[in-house]
C-alpha cells in the first residue's frame, strides 16, 4: 500500500499493528439469541468462546454487551482483545467457530434474524452431535416419533 507523503504529514495516522502489540487491539462480533435463553448464560457462552479462542488475551478480559432489544431477540456483542493485528482474520474465524461450538454444547441455537422456529414437533437447527437427551426441543421431537 502506497500512503503519499502529504497525507501522512497533514493528518493523524495510526498504526494499529504497532499499538495493538502495546495496549492491545479490541474485536467484536455480534449475535442474536431469543429472549427465551437468560442473558447472563449467553454472556457467559460468548466469554468462554472467547477465552478458549488462540490469540484472545485474558487481560483485560472479555466483555459482552447487548446492543439492541429487538422485536424478537436481543443482539449481543462479545469485545475481545489481541495483541497480533496481523492475525486478526484467522482470530476472527476461531472466535466464530468457537461460538458456534459453545452455543452447540449449550443446546442453544443462534438463529438469524428472520428464522422463525415453530416447536410444534420439528427438529432443532442445533447439530446432531451436540444435542443432549434434556434439551427441551429434542424432546418435543422425540416426543412426536413415539406417537
Amino acid at each position: 500500500m502506497t500512503v503519499p507523503n502529504s497525507f501522512i504529514m497533514s493528518s493523524h495516522t495510526v498504526n494499529y499493528s504497532t499499538s495493538a502489540r502495546e495496549y492491545g487491539l479490541i474485536i467484536h462480533s455480534e449475535v442474536s439469541i431469543g429472549y427465551d435463553i437468560p442473558w447472563r448464560q449467553v454472556n457467559q457462552i460468548l466469554i468462554d468462546a472467547a477465552l478458549n479462542t488462540p490469540g484472545v488475551v485474558d487481560d483485560p478480559r472479555p466483555f459482552v454487551l447487548e446492543t439492541s432489544l429487538s422485536d424478537w431477540y436481543p443482539v449481543y456483542q462479545i469485545n475481545a482483545y489481541i495483541k497480533q493485528a496481523d492475525k486478526m482474520a484467522q482470530i476472527y474465524s476461531d472466535l466464530h467457530q468457537n461460538i458456534q461450538d459453545k452455543f452447540n454444547e449449550a443446546g442453544i441455537e443462534i438463529m438469524s434474524p428472520h428464522y422463525m422456529a415453530v416447536r410444534d414437533g420439528n427438529e432443532t437447527t442445533t447439530p446432531k452431535e451436540y444435542q443432549k437427551s434434556n434439551n427441551p426441543s429434542n424432546k418435543a421431537g422425540e416426543e412426536s416419533k413415539s406417537e
